[in-house]
């Protein structure tokens, strides 16, 4: 049994027992969330929604909350000696672990 859901802009094919990073959510280490917009299920027959189920939700366990490696980013415009930026980024995200599908 899988379920697409989405999150953070992003969709996502879960599975029961899966660990997945998301964008991040507001919510602590051990803290259970769930996630409503669920777009489709599969359990031998596919059931689709338009555009989510009505009555599905994925449960889960968040693991931990976290930043990802850093990303330089270095922009310059050639034959300019001033116009030179150097900076960098670390994308927040929650680790979840899914626990159950219901629908």
């Amino acid at each position: 049994m899988y379920a697409v859901i989405e999150t953070g802009g992003k969709q996502l094919r879960v599975e029961k027992g899966q660990q997945i990073y998301v964008e991040k959510i507001a919510a602590e280490a051990g803290d259970e969330v769930v996630l409503d917009k669920v777009c489709l299920i599969s359990d031998g027959d596919i059931r689709i929604g338009k555009p989510y189920l009505e009555g599905a939700k994925v449960t889960c366990k968040v693991e931990k909350q976290g930043k990802e490696k850093k990303i330089r980013i270095f922009q310059y415009k050639s034959k300019k000696g001033s116009t030179r930026v150097r900076q960098g980024h670390r994308q927040p995200y929650t680790k979840l672990t899914v626990e159950d599908i219901v629908g």
